[in-house]
């Protein structure tokens, strides 16, 4: 190492969760890597949380650390930076996905989507003839594409609803979803596009004053007008792209077209190149991962748990 550590360490607890959201319980153990450049801490782990009591401190970047979990069965999970210092306990929350897994519409049915997440329920039950036609809709979804299109949509309006502008959340100026499953509009495992409210982009403008979003590249968006990305977080940031020329009345608000999306990266050039590049050849952003990323970020940044009723299981 670079520098002497003093003698004063740092603290971490660790959690390892599952896709269910709830802590790893596996038979398989885990393997907890921690690193502040180099190894510090790298074994076997029975339990899925562990308390590190006295990581090397050196009040410099080297106190930016790494912590790492793996086991057998299941994708890698990690963060950074995780800055430790002798006077906090810094809580590291990972979540393992299984890599054999399947989506669990349980507790995200249409019945139960009214009492969780009622400002959602409300805009995907727009446009439909009655409650019955918004429900087979939006049910369809889980068939679709294996569930992967319902959880693209769960992941996103789930963010949106916690994405607090001066007045009110992005979820709030949505006006209608559009459903079409072919064509220029599609939904996808990556992205749906909707009617939004105009006063949605004043609103981000302001946002973006207040370092919340940031400018995005709107080019690789066929039809779009300018593009706006969250960016509270390291990686799963919210992306805005407005396409400002298709609009429809809805309730007397003359909307626009939007298309959201969640990047895994907030670095413009990672996401240029590990991201879009992937997604030219075939395999678009997984909302599984969507899911893993949102809610450890979310985690780190102490905001309301990310919940989007579905849940990632072992199959």
């Amino acid at each position: 190492m670079s520098a002497t550590a003093t003698a004063a360490g740092g603290r971490a607890m660790v959690n390892v969760f599952d896709g269910t959201r709830l802590l790893y319980s596996d038979a398989n153990q885990i393997l907890i890597t921690v690193m502040d450049g180099n190894v510090v801490s790298r074994g076997f782990q029975k339990k899925a949380s562990i308390f590190f009591p006295d990581l090397p401190f050196f009040d410099n970047l080297g106190d930016n650390y790494t912590f790492l979990a793996s086991a057998d069965g299941y994708k890698d999970a990690g963060f950074v930076p995780v800055k430790i210092n002798p006077k906090i306990v810094q809580t590291v929350n990972l979540m393992l996905l299984p890599k054999s897994n399947s989506l669990n519409f349980f507790n995200a049915t249409w019945d139960k989507l009214g009492e969780a997440k009622p400002t959602a329920k409300a805009l995907f039950a727009k446009g439909a003839a009655d409650d019955g036609a918004a429900a087979a809709r939006y049910s369809d979804l889980e068939d679709t594409n294996d569930g992967e299109i319902l959880a693209c949509l769960l992941n996103i309006t789930t963010a949106m609803d916690q994405i607090q502008l001066p007045q009110g959340t992005v979820l709030d100026y949505f006006k209608a979803v559009i459903w079409d499953l072919q064509g220029d509009s599609a939904m996808a495992r990556d992205r749906f596009y909707a009617w939004a409210d105009p006063a949605l982009i004043s609103q981000v403008e302001r946002a973006k004053v207040q370092g919340e979003f940031a400018d995005a590249p709107h080019g690789l968006h066929p039809g779009a007008t300018r593009s706006y990305k969250q960016i509270a977080f390291g990686e799963a940031n919210v992306q805005l792209t407005f396409h400002e020329n298709d609009k429809l009345m809805i309730d007397g608000v003359n909307c626009i077209k939007i298309e959201p999306d969640i990047d895994y990266y907030r670095d413009p050039g990672a996401h240029l190149l590990l991201e879009v590049a992937v997604n030219a050849f075939g395999s678009l952003t997984d909302p599984r991962m969507v899911y893993v990323l949102r809610w450890i970020a979310g985690q780190r940044a102490g905001i309301p748990e990310f919940n989007p009723l579905y849940t990632i299981q072992k199959s």
